[in-house]
């Protein structure tokens, strides 16, 4: 059996740090939390992505919340994906327990109940900061890779958006973008053809049936304007700490494709806004993904490879991503290799699959003298956690199963009136609130087509009046034409000179 004084000497040196850190909690050894033996990740290294996994029931969402708050308190704004909504409670402090006082004094750290500032955002109609974006801000890449689209149908949707850049025609909703797929195989066929070659309709008419697709999961809510500015997540409160903002997604959990084709948006528009920031002492947004196993699930190939791109390059922005799941064989491998945090709760082995993927998680952990891996994963309790991190120089901590702190906030949802409070008093509801549906594309191709349709019915009009009334008719009188036909005058000329002679 190890020296309890080796071991703490082990996790102190392992987790020494010089700058701000977060507490998780006290390194177990045997079962036992070691008071003091505090697990503690770095600021520094918050921006290198983290993973949070575990069975359901586990304390995963928990842990999501202690990390929030802890980085709110150190001035870091936070973006939660909350899709069962238990996560809007942060917004009240935690009421206490005698249980909650005797788990801190185990690890040797007091607890303080404390609410959080918090902005609610949404994707549907639900209460909150209404989350929009343009098809222009998405541009043709990433609208194709989001859709599915093959290489063919990709280049057409680049000929859409640089006609309609030409056109100076504003892209703002999905129903600006059919209309101009309609109108490049109708109406504007010939116009297409002539700058830009000619376009399928079969192609074309895939795609649209795609767009339905995505329509049919509620994107034509989150398509428009107001476009929400990325910016307005990394909000401080006047008291230093950082918003959390909690997306609500209770209602779109059975539809996965809008779920990822707001991510990967998200994403995208964080990376192209956000400026080099290389290795700070502190990152500038953390995004909490949960259900992290929706967006990888309905990916295709070519949308894996975006997310990989930007996990990889988004976080010299300073922005760190973290996944939270059931089983970390839900996220991509190429995904996996990036992450520097992992906080893994218990794993159940039920089947033989699950035995098989317990053992591939377990390979995924540094080597320990103190543990057997596979064994703690199975017999981790409720708000326990295996946890490997970096430390300031970017080298792996020591594996520690950890006995984590409670949450300062309350551990349930709002009340109906807390929720509605929180909404009313939100500067950012006001600012998004509002629906704006400008002219744009779809309006100026209407007006297009039915003035070019007014000027083709006038001009089929005015050839039928002037026809009859001005011009003589040039049809030939059938006797006049035999008497001056060339058969017939040599055929008189023969006779006369029969005559003459």
């Amino acid at each position: 059996m190890a020296s309890k004084e080796d071991f703490f000497a082990h996790i102190e040196k392992g987790y020494a740090t010089k700058g701000d850190a977060i507490i998780m909690g006290a390194a177990m050894l045997d079962g036992e939390a070691v008071t003091n033996a505090l697990v503690k990740i770095p600021l520094k290294t918050l921006n290198r992505h983290g993973l949070i996994a575990g069975a359901t029931g586990t304390g995963k969402t928990k842990t999501l919340q202690v990390l929030a708050e802890n980085l709110s308190d150190k001035g870091i704004p936070v973006m939660l994906m909350d899709l069962k909504g238990d996560l809007s409670g942060i917004a009240q402090p935690s009421p206490g327990h005698p249980k909650i006082d005797e788990r801190h004094e185990k690890i040797g750290i007091p607890f303080e109940a404390k609410s959080f500032p918090v902005e609610i955002l949404t994707l549907s109609e639900q209460g909150g900061v209404k989350l929009r974006a343009t098809v222009s801000e998405f541009g043709p890449t990433l609208l194709s890779r989001i859709l599915d689209l093959t290489e063919t149908q990709e280049g057409i949707v680049a000929v859409v958006f640089k006609y309609c850049d030409d056109n100076k025609l504003p892209l703002l909703d999905l129903k600006d973008f059919k209309k101009v797929l309609q109108y490049a195989t109708g109406a504007g066929k010939k116009e297409f053809a002539k700058d830009y070659g000619r376009i399928s309709t079969s192609s074309t008419g895939t795609i649209l049936r795609k767009i339905i697709e995505l329509e049919q999961q509620g994107a034509e809510l989150f398509f428009g304007e107001k476009s929400f500015e990325v910016e307005d997540l990394t909000r401080i409160d006047e008291n230093g700490r950082g918003y959390i903002n909690i997306l609500r997604l209770t209602d779109i959990q059975d539809r996965p494709k809008l779920f990822s084709t707001f991510m990967l948006s998200l994403l995208a528009e964080v990376y192209a806004t956000f400026p080099e920031q290389g290795d700070s002492d502190r990152p500038e947004l953390i995004l909490f993904i949960d259900e992290a196993h929706l967006i990888f699930k309905e990916a295709s190939k070519a949308l894996l490879d975006q997310i990989e791109s930007i996990v990889k390059l988004i976080r010299s922005k300073g922005i760190g991503l973290y996944f939270v799941t059931q089983n970390p064989t839900d996220v991509p491998n190429e995904v996996l290799a990036q992450l520097g945090l992992k906080v893994q709760h218990a794993l159940r082995a039920f089947t033989a699959r699950d035995r098989k993927a317990i053992k591939l998680t377990a390979e995924n952990y540094p080597l320990s003298d103190y543990y057997d891996t596979k064994e703690v994963l199975t017999s981790l309790g409720i708000g326990e956690a295996l946890i490997s991190a970096l430390d300031e120089k970017g080298r792996p901590t020591p594996l520690a199963a950890t006995l984590l702190r409670a949450p300062m906030s309350r551990m349930d949802v709002l009340t109906e009136s807390e929720l509605t409070n929180v909404i009313e008093n939100s500067t950012l509801v006001k600012k998004y609130s509002k629906d704006i549906d400008r002219e744009s594309a779809y309006e100026i191709l209407n007006e297009k087509i039915v003035k070019a349709e007014a000027l083709a019915e006038k001009e089929e009009a005015k050839p039928t009046s002037s026809r009859t009334s001005t011009r003589r008719s040039t049809r030939q009188n059938p006797v006049i034409k035999v008497l001056t036909s060339a058969t017939f005058i040599r055929g008189v000329l023969g006779v006369l000179k029969k005559v003459m002679r």
